[in-house]
This record gives C-alpha cells, structure tokens and sequence, in this order.
C-alpha cells in the first residue's frame, strides 16, 4: 500500500498518450491505482482498478485509457465523480472489502506482524453516518456547502450524502441558511444527528453576535427543528439539549465534540471491547471522551474514566450523575499524552481500554508494555499508530490476539480497528 499518489483524469480515450498502455495491478492505501512503468517504478492513478489501462500523458501524468476492471461498479452517489468526500464508491463490494481490510493489513506487516491475527472487516450501511464536517462558501448572496473536491480548495455544491444519515441530508438547505444569516465568507460545520435533533456547531471569523442575527439563527432553528446552533463553541441557540444513548445513558455532547462517526459502529466496538474484557472487575478507560465505553463497562465493572478533554469529561460527569445501575466510575482529568498512567498506577486493573485519537497513544502504550494488565483493548481510527503501538506492546511481553477492521468511514480511506492483547498475569510477591 502507498500514501502518496499521481493526479489522473478518468478519461477513456487514449489521445495524446506517450508510450505503452500500461495495466493497474493493485490499489494503494488512498484508493489509487498502482501500475508499473518500464523501470519498474510504481505509478499511481486515481480512480483506477485493478484490470485497468492506464497511459502517460505529455505532463507526466497518468490517465485511464480503458475501464476494463472487472471490479468496477456504478457509484451510488451522483456527486462522486467530483467530490472528494468518498473515494471509493466505483469499487465492487468484494474489492472494496479486500482493499479496506488490507489497509490494515498492510499497516501490521510494516510494524513486523507478518501473520497477524486480521478478522474480516465488519460493515456499516449507506445512511448511516450521524456526524459530517462541511465547509461552506458564501459568495454574491449564494452559499455553498459541501466537500472539497479530491486534491483541491475547490468546493463541491452537494445536494445529498449517501453515508450521511437522512436527517443531515434534509438539513442541507437550513445548513445554508445559518450560514447566510452569519455573513460569513467561509465556514466549517460539524453536524451531529442527536435524539432531539441536529447539533450544528460552526467555526467561523465572526466577531460579535448581534441579536438580529441571533434571532435570525433562531428563526433557522426553529424551522429546521436544529437542536442547538453554536458558535466557535458557544452556544447561539438551544431549542432542545443534545442527547445521545450511550449504552442506556443520556449524555449531552459538548458544541462540536468528538462523537464516534456511526451509531452502528459505536455498538460493535463496545461489543468487541466487552467481550474483550470478560470477567474484568476493575478497568481503566483511556482517553475516553464522552464515555463512549465507560458506561458500558461500569455495568459490570469499576471504571476509571481518563481523558484531558475538560469539555468531554464535563459532559460525562454530569450524564454519570443521572445514570441508573452503574458500577462508580472515576472520573480523571489527565493529559495521557504527556502523563501517562505508569506500571504502579496499573497494578490494580484487571484490563485497559484506550481509543486515542489520530496520532496514537505512544507514550501510553509504552508504559503499559512495562505494566502486568492481563488485557488491553485498543481502538483506533489509524492502523499505522495502531500497529506502531501494539508493536511496543508485543514487545513489552503481550500476545495479540486479535484485531478486527471496522468500517466506520465508509467509502473512505479510513478504518477503525480493535485490537486486543494479553499478558500472564504475574503473582504478586508476599
């Protein structure tokens, strides 16, 4: 798999080609088709699948000649062919399975794990995705909104999203109008799809909020049932307060908050996680958000819940107060990053669940590598850091048993996965 890749047009003509057609082999890691040249030099060309032609045109660049891939398929979304949001809606059921498993395939071997434990990738529907971020361009009184086309700053106009839930697609046209009521050249809008309607939380250069357009916005609001409008994190209008189900608890999101993409997804990661854990009585919750875990383990276990997002650790603070039939769970304030929690501090756990973002959790992981926690279940949404920090891991003395793809980015070239590690549990001394 590769990151990096050539622009290529999808034209299917070979005029002003230089040189022999050459034939697609493999997909890279962005969805690219690699062909080789007559050096044996990978080429990547966008768009393109195995079984295609592609040839070199005068600029260096590579196009396709000839769609003769027997995988290719009709893109379920009409902006596809312009939007980069997906990438890969022209591949088959089978080979976008393939691709996205080996995605995180690829990223174990590079970490040494020839023979790793991989599980088949675990599927989400169309309509399903409850959080969106879209750009927005206000130009001569029209508003844009939509997603940057694939390698561009131009903005694609989207009427609909075939990975967004239906409410969000039925929203697009108050999207714009809040937009328009702010005055705004551009803007960013992360959308999330709650129980009492969509929390729309826009960044944008405004530097005060007049109340004509605060009662403009609540007029938007209203219209278009948005639960709550905020701005650059603040909240401008609060029709309902957010509310999302998290494993039976109620919890209220912070305005443009870290929220698991798909519902469905969410689900099967605590499953995995659970089922992970077992008999676990005492668990640490790393990095735990909103508690997207923790509420699912405090009903068999006591938790201790540790992230530096104040905002996130607020709002599940106050969903905890609420909660009914939970074993406690301890919250902590704490930047895992810079202060991980160390072997001593790990001692009393019978297992560790950690979701960092990105980036990873390098300096965690290490210190749990040095640790004696029976199991670690780790979730993330980057198999390279993935694979990086179970490699610290393994050689810390854990086994890894397995580690499931998950496809929360549909269509995307993201994946999220869940690993899970043992280590004998050494006896303590007397």
């Amino acid at each position: 798999m590769a990151d990096d890749a050539t622009t290529a047009s999808n034209g299917s003509d070979g005029s002003g080609d230089l040189g022999p057609r050459l034939r697609v082999e493999a997909l890279g890691r962005q969805g690219d088709g690699i062909a080789r040249d007559a050096a044996g030099s990978a080429v990547f060309v966008a768009m393109a699948l195995p079984g295609d032609e592609v040839a070199r045109r005068e600029d260096g660049t590579y196009k396709i000649v000839a769609t003769t891939s027997p995988d290719r398929a009709v893109p379920p979304c009409p902006h596809f062919s312009s939007c980069g949001g997906c990438l890969a809606q022209h591949m088959s059921a089978k080979l976008y399975t393939s691709w996205k498993r080996d995605i995180v395939t690829e990223a174990f071997r590079q970490q040494g794990f020839a023979d790793a434990p991989i599980a088949g990738l675990v599927s989400v529907g169309h309509g399903s995705r409850r959080r969106v971020v879209l750009t927005a361009q206000a130009k001569a009184g029209a508003v844009r909104l939509g997603y940057h086309a694939r390698g561009s700053h131009d903005l694609v106009d989207i009427t609909t999203c075939v990975v967004a839930v239906p409410a969000v697609t039925a929203a697009l046209p108050g999207l714009r109008k809040a937009v328009s009521v702010l005055g705004v050249a551009e803007a960013r809008l992360s959308v999330l799809a709650t129980s009492t309607g969509l929390d729309v939380a826009i960044t944008a250069e405004v530097k005060r909020i007049t109340p004509p357009v605060a009662n403009a916005l609540a007029l938007v609001a209203g219209e278009h049932r948005f639960a709550r409008v905020s701005l650059n994190g603040e909240p401008i209008v609060t029709r309902a307060v957010p509310g999302l189900d998290i494993a039976g608890v109620s919890v209220a999101p912070p305005p443009g908050g870290f929220v698991q993409a798909v519902a469905e997804a969410e689900e099967m990661l605590r499953t995995l996680m659970l089922d992970a854990i077992g008999n676990a009585k005492r668990v640490a919750d790393l990095f735990c958000g909103l508690g997207a875990f923790s509420f699912a383990l405090a009903r068999k276990a006591r938790v201790l819940a540790a992230d530096n997002d104040k905002p996130a650790m607020a709002s599940l603070t106050q969903a905890m107060r609420h909660a009914q039939g939970l074993k406690p769970v301890t919250p902590l304030l704490r930047d895992l990053f810079r202060d991980p929690l160390g072997p001593k501090e790990l001692e009393e756990f019978d297992a560790v669940v950690l979701d960092p973002p990105r980036a990873g959790a390098d300096a965690q992981a290490r210190a749990l590598a040095r640790s004696d926690v029976p199991t670690v279940v780790y979730v993330s949404c980057n198999p390279q850091t993935l694979a990086r920090d179970v490699r610290s891991l393994v050689d810390g003395g854990f086994a890894l048993e397995a580690v499931t793809p998950v496809d929360q980015f549909l269509y995307s070239e993201h994946v999220e996965a869940v690993a899970v590690l043992r280590k004998p549990r050494r006896p303590k001394r007397r």
